[in-house]
């Protein structure tokens, strides 16, 4: 990774998977890969995922617990045209926020810690509530049923590209572009990549 992407703030990082609605987990058995889109939630300095207690998933995670995990949240689409002259495909690029998670999953057998990981997700998609806690009863015979996994934040890293290593021209190229084309992501972006420019 470029150290001029590299972010190392940790509050940074919590806000990026706090905001996420779901990242990719990805294993590996027997030198297979493996990868899935999940939901999850971060609880201090861990991340809990939910789903079922059969399948290729868990029968990987029982070989080999070891797992790394990855969210990204996308900002504006960058033509080639919007930093380049030449008529070239090559400047198309993408700009991006992710963090990367490398660790070892643990399954959740306490049911009070499972009814706190899955308390702690409806939160997070659902926060206008509605719902009976998951404390209630009615809920137990499900939980038990339900497989909750968690991994624990040991390697971090965080990347976020906003075009933080172009010339002023090319820099100032981009931005006049996403000005014109206007979208509400293109808004955002601009203001990112004012903020990171060193």
């Amino acid at each position: 990774m470029k150290q001029i992407f590299e972010i190392t703030d940790k509050e940074t990082m919590n806000q990026i998977l706090d905001n996420a609605e779901y990242g990719t987990l990805a294993l590996c058995h027997n030198n297979q890969p493996y990868s899935l889109a999940i939901n999850f939630v971060r609880v201090e300095n861990i991340l809990y995922f939910h789903g079922s207690l059969k399948g290729k998933k868990i029968d990987i995670l029982k070989g080999n617990p070891y797992a790394s995990f990855s969210v990204v949240e996308a900002y504006s689409m960058i033509q080639s045209y919007f930093s380049s002259k030449d008529n070239l495909a090559c400047p198309a690029t993408q700009f991006f926020k992710s963090v990367i998670i490398d660790g070892k999953i643990e399954f959740v057998e306490n049911y009070d810690e499972k009814v706190i990981a899955l308390s702690k997700l409806m939160g997070k998609l659902q926060p206008e509530g509605k719902y009976k806690a998951l404390s209630d009863e009615a809920y137990q015979k499900v939980i038990n049923a339900t497989g909750i996994f968690k991994l624990k934040i040991k390697d971090i890293r965080a990347k976020f590209k906003f075009g933080q290593h172009l010339n002023k021209d090319r820099f100032e190229m981009i931005i006049k572009h996403l000005e014109d084309r206007g979208e509400e992501i293109d808004i955002a972006t601009i203001k990112l990549m004012k903020s990171l420019k060193g």
